[in-house]
């Protein structure tokens, strides 16, 4: 699978709620990461961020998810990604870099939640298929009042 095609199953992943296989597409010292601050925050800062969770917190995200006792998930939450296309901003035999233009939609019972971005993918080299090793989501808006977001921008 090429690295667009990467990009592109994660988010059909992500929308069909496929968790386990979604984590599988990360590398073990993976980082999921939305800053605060958006794109104007500089990486290594010390600031807070919207999420900033390793590959266990991602487990243990999506062991909430699909737990039946998970009230904030009544009803649960569906999302759907539009994409624009991957474009590579460097590639070597064993790291790769995407940046990509999204629109995430996210609802829940009554509600919908509309958010724009740009998703950076860190990819790397793992037994000849490539993993993610940072997912950095730049929210157009990062640094204004957000709900609550249940999912995976």
């Amino acid at each position: 699978m090429s690295p667009q095609e990467l990009v592109l199953q994660e988010a059909r992943l992500l929308d069909e709620q496929r968790w386990d296989e979604w984590l599988a597409l990360f590398s073990e010292d993976a980082r999921y990461w939305v800053p605060l601050q958006g794109a104007a925050q500089a990486e290594g800062a010390a600031h807070n961020a919207l999420a900033d969770e390793d590959r266990l917190l991602l487990s243990l995200r999506i062991e909430r998810l699909k737990s039946p006792r998970a009230h904030s998930e009544h009803p649960r939450s569906r999302c759907q990604h539009v994409l624009q296309a991957p474009q590579c901003t460097g590639e070597g035999a064993t790291h790769c870099e995407l940046r990509t233009p999204f629109l995430y939609i996210e609802s829940r019972g009554e509600r919908q939640l509309l958010l724009a971005g740009t998703a950076t993918h860190r990819l790397v080299r793992v037994d000849d298929a490539w993993r993610i090793r940072l997912k950095r989501v730049d929210l157009l808006d990062a640094d204004k009042p957000l709900p609550a977001i249940q999912l995976f921008p």
